[in-house]
């Protein structure tokens, strides 16, 4: 199994060493917002934690990390290019496999600003992005993000993270990939076993994005155990429990 979107940055080794003994393989750590990010030294040094201590952290407990490394909508510090003219060189790691998660939170002109610049830029760069959505007004900023991504870049370069039941419409027909995040507070496993009985398992992937939130660390596995339970075949729990994400970003 892979989970496709974790904060590893918040979770202890004990969290790294159960996912692997529930046979979670690898992961994606995403770049968000574990501080009050006030300057772009700050953003920086959170990325190089990631790279520098968190993948090793990983890899102690058997389990192979990724990332994605950006810009998150609540971590626009306020010399904010100098992160931006940073990104080409920590995308160029091998283990970096997409611009993310980037987005909007509010849909504020600057966040606006900041998306459209990472989205240029993982275009001009061939990079998948992984795309936030929030919380508090979801369908709202769902939708003008949405527009934002159809403008500036293909949509298969894309997974659009965080879809639940309130979006679901807005995506069906999106050509990326969908993120399927089970979380206490989002989304339970049955709630995403629903979700996929009523649209297939065509583009999605499940994830639990572990942070500091309410989190649980077993989330893809037990949303594939319930799948099993709901009459799954194999070959479907595989897909959006590995296959997608593993295709998708090509690991």
């Amino acid at each position: 199994m892979i989970d496709g979107h974790i904060h590893a940055d918040c979770r202890p080794y004990e969290d790294f060493k159960s996912m692997a003994v529930a046979g979670i393989e690898a992961a994606i750590t995403c770049a968000h917002d574990p501080m009050r990010m006030s300057t772009s030294a700050v953003v920086l040094d959170h990325i190089h934690r990631i790279l520098n201590n968190d993948f090793k952290r990983a890899a102690d407990c058997g389990l192979m990390l990724y990332s994605a490394v950006g810009i998150h909508p609540r971590s626009i510090s306020p010399d904010y290019q100098i992160v931006l003219d940073e990104l080409p060189s920590l995308l160029a790691d091998d283990q970096v496999v997409a611009i993310g998660e980037i987005g909007l939170e509010t849909t504020a002109e600057n966040e606006k600003t900041i998306f459209i610049k990472q989205l240029k830029l993982a275009d001009e760069l061939g990079m998948k992005v992984i795309v936030h959505t929030p919380r508090t007004n979801k369908r709202e900023v769902a939708r003008e993000s949405l527009s934002i991504i159809d403008a500036h870049i293909n949509q298969s370069q894309v997974q659009i993270d965080h879809v639940d039941n309130s979006i679901i419409d807005l995506v069906v027909d999106f050509k990326g990939l969908r993120g399927i995040t089970v979380q206490p507070q989002k989304m339970t496993p049955l709630e995403a076993v629903k979700l996929l009985v009523d649209y297939g398992t065509k583009g999605f992937a499940l994830n639990s994005d572990i942070s500091s939130s309410p989190s649980d660390p077993l989330s893809v596995p037990k949303a594939a155990l319930e799948m099993k339970l709901a009459g799954f075949n194999d070959s479907d729990v595989k897909k959006v429990s590995m296959m997608n994400v593993s295709q998708f970003f090509g690991f």
